[in-house]
């Protein structure tokens, strides 16, 4: 294909050149935007890798801390004149509230889902002007 050299001048080159050489730079440009693009993505998804190892690596670390915590509460209930078996009880359906709590709270989130209702609608609505080819005079968009 034709360039431009440092010594040409743009207006000795014709319009095709111009138009060939306007195209090379353009794909230039768009294979390079590309390769930024990946190297970007690829130094963002090691980041997100080495966050997503701490992150759990404090979860267990958390996990632990809940557990030794409950051991200390149990025997804070033994050393306040429970016995051992009714102190980790005690713990035990603390616990088995606040999952009952968590999972109760979770089901009325999960319930309040709508399955995308306005895609769908306007999805048929797409489709139904395309089935129609335009034909009818109702605006498309009636929201």
């Amino acid at each position: 294909m034709s360039e431009a050299l440092p010594g040409e001048s743009v207006e000795d080159k014709s319009l095709g050149e111009l138009v060939a050489l306007a195209s090379t730079n353009v794909s230039a440009l768009v294979r390079a935007e590309i390769d930024l693009a990946k190297l970007e993505l690829k130094a963002d998804a090691k980041k997100a890798a080495y966050g997503s190892v701490m992150f759990t690596i404090a979860a267990l670390i958390g996990g632990l801390i809940v557990i030794l915590l409950s051991i200390a509460l149990a025997y804070g209930l033994v050393a306040a004149g429970l016995y051992h078996w009714a102190a980790f009880l005690v713990v035990s359906a603390i616990y088995l509230v606040l999952a009952a709590g968590l999972i109760g709270f979770g089901y009325l989130r999960i319930r309040k889902i709508d399955g995308a209702k306005r895609t769908r609608r306007t999805l048929k609505d797409d489709f139904a002007a395309l089935r129609h080819r335009g034909d009818s005079d109702t605006p498309a968009l009636t929201d």
